[in-house]
């Protein structure tokens, strides 16, 4: 298990922060859509088409507010994301057709994005020798608090009144203000000064980009677990339907049990290349069993859908901590924000097009997509180690041609 408190008191804020954060987004997640459409009666496709806006909203403002973090302050340009994003879900209570639904979602998520990318540099400065290491901790903290926040939905949907369902509204928008209200106990990160050459050198980096591009494909995996089993155990399979519910108690125990653990071990740009090797074999696997649980036993699919959930789970750990490897250790500390805010891009687009994707291949074409789709994730896998030395080859020769411009910003 991970330990319970990090080391230094600005580690122990950011995971507070981080902690009150995702309770409040554990409630969203689960109940949000239901909201929409139980609670206010928008149709199921307009919130998909609604979702869809705010998802391309989400993808342009990552990278602009990542460097703006870079440039004036993380802390301050987190603390803003995250009123913004209170603002937001509380709008939600207002929203009675399908524009307002629009333009409050597409703020949510777009504010979510963009602080995804000012954090970032927040955990490069607090996060210690291995930053790295640190954002595993806070992944498990997130899994914690999402799995109590998911508690309280349960009670939301349970009763099912509008009244319950704006009490959730209101209850993320107040976890948002806590969680920003800590942030007044953090000291400061100075922002450090630009290197000479163009402004948005993150867009630049092609070898940086190819494996955002890299990333971005693994990271469907991660609704394999929300979308696809769902789907495929309740209409390709005779297991119980409660299952649904043991498969994600069963990843999310092992992400807070290991990823900390997992991350360890990762601890160089060509170990995250060779998990993310690791990682795409696992997936494959993970497949493979998924299809084979049509047309079995409920006891046999069962036990199947289990031993999927938990090989593909120690897959998820391996591309997680890959992902925080390389994506630190390939950007520059002075545009971390711009970069990390790039590589959510691959993250962004997976959660855009992943739930399509794997309904199409999974559910709609049925067992043989299973196969597909774990193809996908190997050969992805396989890909990742040669990207990461071509990264690292650009890396190492733009710190050589670069110093002196470094050096006379940082005296300027």
């Amino acid at each position: 298990m991970p330990r319970l408190m990090p080391d230094s008191g600005p580690q122990r804020v950011l995971a507070a922060s981080n902690f009150v954060y995702t309770v409040g987004s554990g409630l969203y997640l689960t109940a949000g859509v239901l909201y929409f459409t139980e609670a206010v009666h928008l149709p199921a496709g307009q919130v998909g088409t609604g979702l869809g806006i705010a998802g391309c909203a989400a993808l342009v403002l990552g990278v602009a507010v990542g460097h703006l973090a870079d440039r004036y302050g993380a802390r301050g340009v987190y603390a803003v994301t995250l009123v913004v994003q209170a603002l937001a879900t509380a709008g939600f209570v207002l929203v009675d057709s399908f524009w307002p639904f629009v333009v409050v979602v597409a703020v949510a998520a777009g504010a979510k994005a963009a602080g995804k990318a000012a954090h970032s540099p927040l955990v490069r400065r607090y996060g210690g020798d291995r930053p790295q290491e640190f954002r595993a901790y806070l992944r498990a903290v997130t899994n914690v608090g999402i799995s109590l926040g998911a508690l309280g939905a349960g009670w939301v949907v349970q009763a099912g009144t509008l009244t319950a369902y704006q009490l959730m509204a209101i209850g993320n928008a107040i976890a948002f203000v806590v969680s920003a209200a800590f942030l007044v106990s953090l000291p400061p990160v100075a922002p450090l000064p630009a290197a000479g050459g163009p402004r948005w050198i993150a867009l630049r980096d092609r070898p940086y980009l190819l494996l955002t591009v890299l990333d971005g494909i693994m990271a469907i995996q991660f609704k394999v677990l929300t979308v696809a089993i769902p789907l495929w155990l309740v209409g390709a399979t005779t297991a119980p339907r409660w299952l649904i519910s043991g498969t994600m108690l069963t990843g999310t125990v092992m992400v807070v049990a290991f990823q900390v653990r997992a991350g360890r071990d990762i601890d160089s740009p060509e170990a995250g290349g060779n998990a993310y090797r690791r990682a795409g074999v696992a997936f494959l696997i993970a497949c493979s069993l998924i299809s084979l649980s049509a047309g079995i036993p409920a006891w046999a699919a069962a036990t199947l859908l289990l031993l999927a959930v938990v090989i593909h789970t120690v897959g998820e750990l391996w591309h997680a901590a890959a992902g925080f490897e390389v994506s630190f250790a390939l950007a520059p500390e002075h545009a971390t924000g711009q970069y990390l805010g790039v590589f959510g891009l691959g993250a962004g687009l997976a959660d855009a097009l992943g739930p399509s994707l794997l309904i199409a291949l999974c559910i709609t074409w049925g067992r043989p997509g299973w196969y597909v789709v774990g193809a996908m994730f190997a050969l992805t896998g396989l890909a990742a180690p040669l990207a990461v030395r071509w990264a690292q080859h650009h890396h190492q020769h733009a710190r050589q041609t670069q110093p002196d411009s470094l050096g006379k910003a940082q005296v300027a």
